[in-house]
């Protein structure tokens, strides 16, 4: 888990050095073009079959993924990577607590924004406003991110929703992309780095994530990947030299414990349905919000742990280990 976290932000940094060259919209668009290619290749996606409901899921969940890149990749450009990740974190986190309904979460989101207010502290002005406002808006997203995932994993059996949506966001960055860097996209060497981005950023962390998901409790799991805005400032020092003050390593270790704090509170009680058991038994929550499947279906054989559900056919459970879950009731409900 923490391999690939430190994937993920190691790989945003590797990405900022690119923007001398790309610009933000260029490196955006190699890391997500790569990463759609690359989930193509590796899940090969079913295509037929679907509804016009489900298509217009894929749409707007690669609509979110793609435009979500976009503000974070042009957030790190203006502001230091720790701090960008920090406010970044603020959507899920938020959206943990609005998902809880508890009062301690309540306190969970007071602990955050006092960070973000010992953040900005000596004047948000001093980090780029238009970077702040930048991070705030790829928060938002990845919360609209969190919840879409949810449904097209409920329509979309294994990772084919998410592939899907990467293609989508792909045709979303890369006119953006070509418009601002032209053919120095096509140069060997920036095709190279764009696809070790897209590697570090999006191919190593969701394989691991996914291992991780079946062997680690959903509590732990949560901590380890609330550490992001940490990893994130250490990756932004090691590899773009970016120097924060304590007062910001004080306000960014206040988001992770609040973050951390916010998911496990809102997970501590699984979905419960009246009447019913507790469902499912082999459902794990990321720190981001996401509840995913931890089975691996070899085929329609029903869920070892979930009898009532089934890898195909069954409302109460999606296909594949990591889709996507919501609170459905089991199978045979009503």
């Amino acid at each position: 888990m923490l391999a690939g976290a430190l994937s993920v932000q190691f790989g945003s940094a590797f990405a900022a050095l690119l923007f001398p060259r790309t610009g933000a919209l260029g490196a955006v668009a190699l890391r997500v073009a790569f990463a759609a290619v690359l989930l193509v290749v590796i899940t090969r996606p079913r295509l037929r079959g679907y509804s016009r409901a489900d298509w217009a899921v894929a749409g707007v969940f690669g609509l979110a993924l793609g435009d979500m890149n976009i503000l974070f990749y042009q957030a790190i450009d203006r502001i230091p990577l720790g701090p960008a990740v920090t406010l970044e974190a603020l959507g899920p986190l938020l959206l943990s607590v609005v998902a809880s309904r508890r009062v301690a979460s309540l306190l969970w989101a007071g602990l955050a924004l006092a960070g973000v207010y010992l953040l900005g502290s000596g004047g948000f002005d001093e980090l780029n406003i238009g970077g702040v406002s930048f991070a705030l808006g790829a928060g938002t997203l990845w919360a609209a991110y969190i919840l879409l995932n949810a449904r097209a994993g409920a329509r979309f059996p294994r990772l084919d929703g998410l592939t899907i949506a990467m293609c989508v966001a792909a045709l979303v960055s890369l006119p953006l992309g070509i418009g601002e860097s032209g053919g120095t996209l096509l140069e060997p060497d920036v095709l190279g780095l764009g696809l070790a981005i897209a590697v570090m950023s999006s191919g190593v962390p969701y394989a691991l994530e996914l291992l991780a998901l079946r062997r680690l409790p959903a509590a732990t799991f949560a901590v380890l990947t609330s550490l992001a805005p940490a990893i994130a400032a250490l990756a932004g020092y090691l590899v773009l030299g970016q120097g924060l003050s304590l007062l910001q390593c004080a306000a960014i270790a206040m988001v992770v414990v609040a973050s951390a704090g916010a998911v496990r509170t809102a997970s501590a009680e699984p979905p419960r349905w009246p009447g019913r058991p507790l469902w499912p038994h082999n459902a794990v929550t990321s720190a981001r919000g996401v509840t995913t499947c931890a089975w691996i279906p070899s085929s329609r054989q029903p869920c070892p742990r979930c009898p009532t559900c089934t890898s195909r056919t069954s409302p109460g459970l999606a296909p594949g280990c990591g889709s996507s879950l919501r609170a459905r009731r089991p199978a045979g409900s009503t």
